[in-house]
């Protein structure tokens, strides 16, 4: 069911729309924890590490497809603010077209290159086969990838998040019961485990494709193009940085996989599993940012802004909501969300995990104000600002990375974290607080 986000109560819309997000998010999240947690606990530390390794590359792929994604939803969702439907289904098939062809090419490219990036990462030796292994089978379903990503982003832009919702729930089960049963009862190791993902991920896509082809033959309009460059445009220039602001992200992620894999397969197995949980958390609040986004676009198409600011403040605190059990989790018992990945006698992974969430789980409130501030600066079409923000966090990040880890190990990793939170917010709100994106609204719909 399509939603006009344009009016109505700006609190029970948020809730209503946010709340199937947050929940798609942790049964998106299923797909990599139940990687790691039958790795760690069926073929051992070393396949843990491994995916881990392997999970750093796809996240590559992945912000390329949730890039992409953002900048169609933008658009579709402020065609849709407007009531121009003509458009937007010419929007939503120029989006499928140019993502397939988008994904084949990252396939190919992906294949012929992932054993240098894995030598690049300083993938220690007793892990570089499975790793390539992982890798090249993930690689080889980006088609589906991509596909499952974008029908989502449409659904979203529609303001219908339970649709997607549904898929995804589907989608996490199916994969968790074929992680188990490929790893338990057949001899295919750690392909197993990328098997199930992308079998699961491959038919998911397939009707979520299915589906959204019959939700918008329902809206009534003009005659629709099937492809439009200038509708491209309008995707790219949201995409664009979008897609730069979360592959620089993942690329500087891959450059501290690379520090953390010189200090050897205990460290790299332990920040494997903390970095799931810390990875979950940063999801759960991306959704609200993502909310916050198609909402934004929605009553930037409307011409409604102060419906915005609303929606803000109810979107804060549903972040209280979310980040503070969280922080409990983290910080209080670490020890016991390790060893859903790893067992008992584990302990050095374990303590390894334990100092990295013990780290970031304090901050967790300061980068869920960060997201939600994004999705008003990305909903609105100011760019510039929003990369100006994330920029700061990555290139702090990375840089304190190769400054502090010589002296304080891996701690010293753990910290850049904080830090670049820390003041990557601070932009975020100086820039939200002083209205400059209220003065350079881009409302896309307009012709």
């Amino acid at each position: 069911m399509v939603k006009d986000m344009t009016q109505g109560n700006p609190g029970k819309i948020l809730i209503k729309f946010t709340i199937p997000l947050l929940i798609s998010v942790c049964f998106q999240q299923l797909y990599n924890i139940a990687d790691s947690i039958i790795a760690g606990k069926f073929l051992g530390g070393d396949a843990l590490a491994s995916v881990g390794i392997s999970y750093t590359v796809t996240m590559i792929y992945m912000a390329i497809a949730n890039g992409s994604n953002i900048g169609c939803c933008v658009v579709i969702s402020q065609f849709f603010g407007n009531k121009n439907f003509s458009k937007l289904k010419t929007c939503v098939s120029t989006s499928l077209l140019s993502l397939t062809i988008l994904s084949i090419l990252l396939t190919i490219l992906g294949l012929v290159f992932s054993k240098g990036i894995l030598e690049a990462l300083n993938t220690p030796e007793n892990l570089f086969n499975d790793a390539s292994i992982y890798l090249n089978i993930y690689t080889a379903g980006l088609v589906f990838l991509f596909l499952y990503n974008v029908c989502n982003g449409i659904f979203t832009a529609l303001g219908d998040s339970k649709t997607p919702l549904y898929f995804l729930i589907f989608s996490s089960v199916f994969n968790v019961v074929l992680d188990y049963v490929l790893v338990k009862y057949t001899p295919l190791g750690i392909s197993g485990i990328a098997w199930a993902t992308f079998i699961a991920q491959g038919i998911a896509s397939i009707l979520s494709f299915f589906f959204l082809m019959i939700r918008i033959h329902k809206l009534y309009s003009d005659k629709a193009t099937l492809f439009s460059f200038d509708i491209l445009k309008k995707i790219m220039f949201v995409a664009i940085p979008s897609i730069l602001q979360q592959s620089f992200v993942s690329v500087g992620n891959i450059f501290i996989q690379g520090i953390v894999n010189s200090f050897g397969e205990i460290v790299v197995a332990g920040f494997s599993a903390a970095g799931k949980l810390n990875t979950f958390t940063i999801t759960s609040m991306t959704a609200l940012g993502n909310s916050m986004s198609s909402y934004t676009a929605q009553n930037i198409g409307a011409n409604k802004i102060e419906r915005v600011k609303k929606g803000v403040k109810y979107l804060y605190f549903i972040s209280f909501a979310i980040t503070i059990p969280l922080f409990i989790l983290f910080f209080i018992f670490p020890d016991l969300m390790m060893k859903i990945f790893v067992n008992d006698n584990d302990t050095e992974i374990i303590n390894c995990g334990i100092e990295f969430l013990k780290t970031v789980a304090p901050f967790y409130l300061f980068i869920s104000i960060k997201l939600i501030i994004d999705g008003v600066l990305r909903g609105s079409g100011v760019m510039k600002m929003f990369l100006i923000s994330t920029f700061t966090d990555l290139l702090l990040r990375v840089m304190l990375c190769y400054v502090l880890s010589p002296v304080l190990n891996q701690r010293g990793i753990w910290i850049s974290w904080p830090i670049g939170w820390l003041v990557a917010t601070a932009i975020s709100c100086m820039f939200y607080f002083t209205g400059i994106w209220k003065k350079k609204i881009n409302n896309l719909a307009k012709e």
